[in-house]
């Protein structure tokens, strides 16, 4: 016990009054004691503010922030824009672009270790799996490509199309790039 909380306990003892009776001296005993307690649980949590409040920070990105930079030639045809969101933070392992694509620009055929999420936000588009159809997207739409899915996707032959595309690392890798969609794949 606390030097106060024994004093309290001794006027107990002694037959003064009890807790539901507390005379004048006891109860500033007690509030000494509560306001002692709070001071210290203040203390505490102060020295703890700085670890927390870094890990409990949001981050934000202001748009035009960061430098928009051309598709590599490696990896796509035609003009294109890629405008970077954001990166991953720990433990997290998404990132995100915003990808203008000209008209008839469009990617290589990529797979992604852990799949990739497409976001139209303008024009009209087209993507394509392997194998399978030509489809066509816009604005709205949402596209799901599966982890190893060899896929393309890109703008219309005569309309421009904006995405934000979304995937994750696997072991610091996002993508795998391949060959060139070729003029006959793309449908022109």
């Amino acid at each position: 016990m606390t030097g106060c909380d024994s004093n309290i306990q001794s006027d107990l003892e002694v037959g003064r009054p009890s807790s539901t009776q507390i005379g004048r001296r006891q109860f500033v005993r007690i509030a000494g004691a509560a306001v002692f307690s709070l001071s210290v649980i203040k203390q505490a949590q102060t020295a703890e503010q700085p670890s927390k409040a870094k890990e409990n920070q949001m981050e934000i990105t202001r748009n035009g922030s960061q430098a928009s930079v051309a598709g590599p030639a490696d990896w796509f045809t035609g003009n294109t824009r890629i405008d970077p969101l954001f990166n991953p933070h720990e433990p997290a392992r998404a990132a995100a672009a915003s990808v203008t694509f000209e008209p008839g620009a469009r990617t290589a055929w990529h797979t992604h270790p852990l799949g990739q999420t497409l976001i139209v936000t303008s024009g009209v588009g087209r993507v394509q799996v392997e194998g399978g159809p030509i489809e066509e997207i816009r604005p709205g739409d949402v596209v799901w490509f599966p982890p190893g899915v060899k896929h393309w996707h890109g703008a219309a032959p005569t309309t421009a199309m904006t995405h934000i595309a979304i995937q994750e690392a696997l072991e610091g890798k996002v993508v795998e790039w391949m060959e060139h969609v070729t003029d006959e794949q793309y449908g022109t």
